[in-house]
């Protein structure tokens, strides 16, 4: 153990890796399913599908893609040291595809009138990120 070593602190901010190929192929106009479709991985690909048809009333539709984006999310979070708690922080442009995801699972939860999971979604966002939550709502 380290001298001076906080004890109480929680773990360190989670940072994903920059995915730039998914962020330039949006800012080229490309369609969210084609993203998709060459980046299966990217959480922020998926993030957009789902808000897309969240904002086209495809409520189930959005639900599917926002759940497809969130475990894209947890697992790529695992693969950079997350240990399922601690911050991700929105500040971090490459996590903002999870957070989004889980902006969009709450969303689409709480219109089909799943309670439980809009309330673990919410709750969840905000320990990961307050700004998120914030930015989000």
């Amino acid at each position: 153990m380290a001298i001076n070593e906080n004890l109480l602190a929680g773990p360190p901010p989670t940072h994903l890796p920059d995915e730039p190929g998914p962020r330039e192929l949006f800012a080229a106009g490309a369609d969210p399913a084609e993203v998709a479709a060459k980046y299966p991985t990217s959480s922020l690909a998926w993030a957009q599908l789902a808000d897309d048809a969240f904002e086209g009333g495809r409520t189930v539709e959005s639900y599917a893609y926002a759940r497809t984006g969130y475990h894209r999310g947890l697992d790529a979070l695992r693969r950079n040291g997350w240990k399922g708690h601690g911050p991700v922080p929105w500040e971090h442009e490459p996590n903002r595809g999870f957070l989004r995801s889980l902006h969009a699972l709450a969303r689409a939860a709480e219109k089909i009138g799943e309670t439980e999971e809009y309330t673990r979604c919410t709750t969840f966002l905000r320990d990961s990120s307050a700004t998120a939550a914030d930015t989000l709502s």
